[in-house]
């Protein structure tokens, strides 16, 4: 097969998952039925499409199972080369290898990936699924990205630390080790739903071992076919995965050929910038050998482009990195946000600043504060999140000084003035829901000592226990207050330089001060005190200069009216003198003496502030093993934060740390140095100073949840734990007996104990763990013993019906065997798209309320 041979099936523009399997060369579509398993022995091609606020965003991937041979490896690079032309140079290309799958990659398979024996190459044949011959022992590893891979049917693949799945075909019996953590539990579990409902129609029975001791029937048939186990189960060994500190050490190659060679110049280290990377050229960045990005200048010639692959692999080979190591090939304009942090500074081509706000090239204004309207922070919690904003900051304030170590009331008359010499603690109190809600507020001092700073964070673990441990905990260093923070002072923040709030004062207070006035209104106003100097004056704004005898205000020639009005309010926070307002240009000669004699000072006027653009991600933090080590979630939804977890959002402008109920201890106690040393090892150089805000699970601030898409408050209250599941799947009586057919050996037991196996006519298997295609919800047919729930078992053969027979129809207009509750269930995957915009999937991850809403406005309620 050459170049020129596009030998490419019809590639539809659409969203979500579309894969091939390489068979005998050529690229053949894998059913959507077996999305999430991949043969050993082949290699795949996967492209995912998604709506993003800009159009959509293509990924395009090419899986390489570690039997597959090299011709076959040789073709599916070529077709996602060929496909990458096709789809004109947009999708970011990945190259994938079984086992070491990129975040991206793994987030596709919510429900897990499984490898399986044989494929076309090896010789071996694929294994036909939803039959019963089938004996096969799988190995569940992961918590966020889980993968089951066969291994040999022994006990000698058993470990302690590991979930196990013995899948007979009419019986999966999930083995957990010791060691397992509720999230891997789960995960397992379902796992090994959605094995039953995908693979075998729905009819398969699960089994679960917590303890061997607890289930002797389950373990005499894991013993008929395993056969006795002799001596100890192995350990668990840890993952190899790369560590913050390896991922930060980010490394910029210019790749190009010289004299018929290939020639690889490193040119920088971190912090990288975005100027280094000109648009003739190609470049590759290496991520401390974690991953290796390859980068194709607009003005790069073709045959570059199409060498992306082959270059990085080269590199690979090159450097002695695992040929395991991930590659993203990437295009000049469409970078993938993953690779955009790894600069210090990313501007997209109508922006003239850095990444996370966007500014409009050439548009120079004074800066606007951005209004809204506080009333619809509870309807829009995406403006909440948006805007930094808990609530309207209506609610009720407290403030204590950290003195002597211990808190100290602060006077309310004075609440709003913050000493950079001390540490202060302001709990914030709001009512949501009728209840109150708290935000514990820990503002440290530039020049406050360690101890204080040490005591102010004891300080405020006392203060949230006599609260309930509901308080939100804000971590706010001097000068990097959140704005949230200004608006519960209502216009009279203050923060001085230096100095205390303290009765007793060590040293006067200095007799002039220059304080610098931001904001337009009672929501966004803050003063901060800097250097009496004429150098610190700025044309933008309002400055306030306090002397023994008169207050001046100086008003820049770019400030505006609000700003004034703003600035006059603080001026009698910050000086009990005459005030006398001066514009910028006819200054006294009193003035200039105060601040020592005129300077040169910033007069240009600032740009525009226009819009936040940064993508928020989140990753699951782990430091159990003495290393840092971060797993991104990518595509994250609220099913993503795991009881047990401890989780990192990074929004850019704040840090969020979510706190499961049942996280261990120790994560839990290193959280926030877990999230000082995500921004210490970011590879962008983040500010140190970023808020830092400890949520815990239950009590997420609408600034949290806004982050996600369709936030449930009641997943806490509602949702199933892993032992609801687990006994969910035994509700009805025992069973009577069961029957597993072992080599013709039958294995008789008289009413083996439901909390042990079940039916899966009687599983309870909520939407969000159904696999692609219709399965059924069988809670509804609970009471009816035979299995008759799946639309695929209804009397026509097929299940499907068209929307006609199943919109705005009565019970009685429905055909026979429809189920009333679930009309959705029986129409096409097609016109399913058509009518609610998602596949079945993503609908069935959606809250309960929210899937009635929608089928109440599309006439399947």
């Amino acid at each position: 097969m050459t170049d020129s041979d596009t030998n490419l099936p019809t590639i539809e523009r659409k969203l979500g998952l579309q894969i091939w399997g390489i068979e005998n060369m050529k690229m053949v579509p894998v059913p959507e039925k077996a999305y999430g398993t991949f043969f050993e022995g082949d290699c795949y091609i996967i492209l995912h499409t998604k709506r993003t606020s800009h159009g959509s965003a293509v990924d395009l991937h090419y899986w390489i199972g570690k039997d597959s041979s090299q011709d076959e490896q040789g073709a599916a690079a070529l077709y996602v080369t060929q496909m990458d032309n096709v789809l004109s140079g947009n999708p970011v290309q990945h190259r994938e290898v079984q086992g070491h799958e990129s975040e991206t990659f793994q987030s596709y398979f919510r429900n897990g990936i499984i490898y399986k024996k044989g494929g076309v190459a090896s010789g071996f044949k694929h294994v036909e699924t939803n039959m019963y011959n089938i004996k096969r022992l799988l190995h569940v590893k992961g918590k966020k990205h889980v993968s089951a891979t066969e291994v040999a049917l022994s006990w000698d693949s058993f470990n302690k630390g590991d979930v196990f799945l013995l899948d007979l075909g009419k019986v999966l019996i999930q083995w957990n080790g010791p060691s397992c953590s509720i999230a891997e539990k789960s995960r397992g579990l379902v796992l090994a739903r959605s094995i039953r409902d995908s693979e075998r129609g729905g009819r398969a029975q699960i089994g679960i071992i917590d303890n061997e001791k607890d289930s002797p029937d389950l373990m005499q048939i894991m013993k008929m076919v395993l056969g006795e186990r002799h001596g100890e189960l192995r350990d668990a060994i840890p993952d190899a995965k790369a560590d913050e500190l390896q991922k930060a050490n980010v490394r910029l190659y210019h790749v190009y050929e010289k004299d018929n060679d290939l020639v690889v110049q490193e040119i920088a280290t971190r912090p990288l910038t975005q100027d280094l990377l000109q648009h003739e050229d190609c470049y590759i960045l290496d991520q401390g050998g974690f991953k290796i990005y390859v980068w194709r200048g607009k003005a790069s010639s073709l045959e570059e482009k199409k060498a992306g692959f082959t270059r990085a692999v080269g590199f690979i080979q090159a450097k002695g990195y695992p040929s395991s190591t991930n590659i993203e090939v990437i295009s000049d304009g469409a970078e993938s946000a993953m690779f955009k942090q790894l600069f210090q500074r990313w501007t997209e081509k109508d922006e003239t600043q850095g990444l996370g706000k966007v500014y409009t090239t050439g548009k120079i204004a004074k800066v606007e504060q951005v209004k809204f309207d506080t009333t619809q922070l509870h309807a829009r919690p995406e403006l909440a999140a948006e805007q930094r904003m808990v609530d309207d900051a209506s609610g009720e304030i407290e403030v204590w000084r950290i003195e002597d170590l211990q808190m100290q009331p602060v006077n309310p008359k004075t609440y709003g003035q913050f000493y950079g010499g001390d540490c202060y603690l302001v709990l914030y109190t709001y009512l949501r829901s009728g209840r109150p809600h708290y935000v514990l507020y820990m503002w440290q001092g530039r020049h406050a000592s360690v101890d204080e700073i040490t005591a102010c964070a004891l300080n405020a673990i006392e203060l949230d226990k006599k609260h309930g441990d509901e308080a939100v905990q804000v971590r706010v260093t001097m000068g990097k207050e959140p704005t949230h923070f200004l608006a519960i002072f209502k216009g009279k923040l203050v923060i001085y330089e230096g100095g205390t709030s303290r009765a007793q004062k060590i040293t006067p207070e200095p007799a002039i001060r220059l304080f610098q006035v931001r904001g337009t209104d009672e929501m966004n106003t803050k003063a901060t005190e800097v250097p009496a100097r004429a150098s610190s004056l700025n044309s933008n704004d309002v400055f306030l200069l306090s002397t023994s005898q008169v207050c001046y205000l100086w008003c820049g020639k770019g400030c505006s009216g609000d700003e004034r009005e703003m600035a006059k309010m603080v001026a009698d926070i910050v000086s009990k003198r005459d005030k006398l307002t001066i514009l910028e240009g006819q200054e006294p000669a009193e003035f200039w003496e105060a601040l020592g004699g005129k300077a040169p000072y910033a007069s240009e006027k600032r740009f525009q502030e226009q819009i936040t653009h940064y993508q928020p991600r989140l990753f699951e933090c782990s430091n159990q093993t003495g290393r840092f080590i971060m797993t991104e979630v990518v595509g994250f939804c609220q099913e993503d934060l795991d009881e047990d977890d401890v989780m990192l959002l990074d929004t850019w402008e704040e840090i969020f740390l979510w706190v499961g109920k049942a996280s261990n201890t120790y994560e839990r106690n290193e959280a926030i140095a877990s999230a000082k040393e995500y921004l210490k090892t970011h590879p962008a150089g983040r500010d140190l100073a970023t808020p830092i805000i400890l949520v815990k699970q239950g009590y997420e601030p609408l600034n949290f949840t806004g982050w996600f898409n369709a936030w449930d408050p009641y997943k806490w209250s509602d949702g199933k734990s892993y032992e609801e599941m687990k006994n969910s799947l035994g509700e009805m009586s025992a069973i009577s007996e069961i029957k597993v057919d072992l080599n013709n050996i039958s294995l008789n037991k008289k009413t083996l104990s439901m909390t042990s196996l079940a039916g899966s006519s009687i599983a309870s298997a909520s939407p969000e763990y159904k696999s692609h295609l219709n399965h059924s919800d069988s809670n509804s047919y609970s009471n009816s013993s035979t299995y008759n729930s799946s639309p695929s078992m209804v009397p026509n053969g097929e299940g499907i019906y068209s929307r006609e027979v199943l919109m705005n129809k009565t019970v009685d207009e429905l055909p026979e065997g429809v189920d009333p509750t679930k009309k959705e269930y029986y129409l096409s995957d097609a016109d399913f798209h058509d009518i609610f915009g998602k596949s079945k999937d993503e609908f069935y991850q959606m809250p309960k309320w929210k899937q009635q809403n929608e089928k109440k406005q599309c006439g399947l309620f």
